[in-house]
């Protein structure tokens, strides 16, 4: 009884280890893949491009267009109330 305890106990351990590097790989992967965006705003940013609206624009062009239609129209009316 106590061989087969213990041998589950070695496939939960690799099993578990085997999680743990895969999620370590992707955070490795994902640490990359900000790099090169951060090399991809650097050079943006060395061709003359505006990287803070730049981030605007990408962020936008995730959203749903009625959602960002809305979201001006309500910015709009509130900067006429304010006499901007």
């Amino acid at each position: 009884m106590e061989d087969s305890s213990n041998n589950t106990y070695r496939v939960a351990t690799a099993e578990l280890r085997a999680f743990v590097e895969r999620y370590e790989r992707l955070e490795a992967e994902k640490k990359d893949i900000a790099d090169q965006q951060k090399e991809v705003m650097a050079e943006a940013k060395s061709r003359g491009y505006d990287t803070k609206v730049l981030r605007k624009v990408i962020a936008l062009r995730k959203r749903d267009p009625q959602e960002i239609s809305e979201e001006e129209a309500v910015l709009e009316m509130y900067k006429e109330a304010l006499g901007m």
